[in-house]
């Protein structure tokens, strides 16, 4: 709660973000967000993403997110078992930033991240996207597979940290890092660490501390940013 306190009092609250660039007004289109799910995701990976910035755009209406398919609308089981009706595919043009949840192990071929990574023509349009590419747990993995960590500070699930050091990755032992259009998050849970992270950024410190009230929780870790 002191930490709460200290930033209501901050000049951020003057109406300055953290990266010193003024709050966006609420004339300015809304952040669009788009949150990928797919056949054995895991469950937290994107529904706290989801929650979060669902959450910050009935508070704030400056910001749009939706799930996401990996091709058409359709229904995905995840990987405890939580089926989601996903009613619309990932359309790249149409998000300012892309969240891509993590799914178990690329080295366990039935999970979902190892069925994700096979899936060829996804990966090839993955690695074209201009959006800001966040990735939370293992998403990171799909992120590397298609080139956005090579020589760049990231980090993942303790369990696959020295997979993405093998590819090329700089990996910060933080509990968010964000390299501008390249945001990643340690395990499970850390999404909603790095959600309300996403949040300060783009649309104050203020609505962050809002959502850390409402939703009863306080930020873990540290937020490395590549300054």
């Amino acid at each position: 709660m002191e930490r709460r306190t200290f930033l209501r009092a901050s000049a951020l609250s003057a109406g300055v973000m953290a990266t010193g660039a003024p709050i966006a007004s609420a004339s300015q289109s809304p952040l669009r967000v788009q949150v990928l799910v797919y056949e054995g995701a895991e469950e937290l990976d994107f529904v706290a993403p989801f929650d979060v910035l669902s959450m910050a755009g009935h508070m704030s209406d400056r910001i749009r997110t939706s799930l996401v398919s990996t091709g058409r609308p359709t229904t995905i089981t995840a990987s405890k078992g939580m089926r989601i009706d996903v009613p619309r595919g990932w359309s790249p043009q149409d998000a300012d930033v892309l969240v891509v949840p993590g799914g178990g192990f690329a080295n366990q071929p039935a999970s979902g991240l190892a069925r994700l990574l096979a899936d060829k023509a996804f990966m090839r349009r993955l690695a074209d996207v201009k959006a800001v590419m966040v990735g939370v747990c293992t998403g990171v993995m799909a992120l590397s597979a298609a080139g956005f960590t090579r020589g760049r500070p990231a980090t993942t699930h303790a369990g696959a940290k020295a997979d993405l050091a093998a590819q090329g990755a700089t990996v910060i032992n933080a509990r968010v890092v964000d390299d501008g259009n390249l945001v990643t998050c340690g395990g499970i849970t850390s999404g909603l660490d790095a959600a309300i992270w996403l949040v300060e950024r783009y649309l104050g410190v203020q609505l962050a501390n809002r959502i850390e009230t409402v939703m009863e929780y306080e930020r873990r870790g540290t937020v490395w940013r590549n300054t």
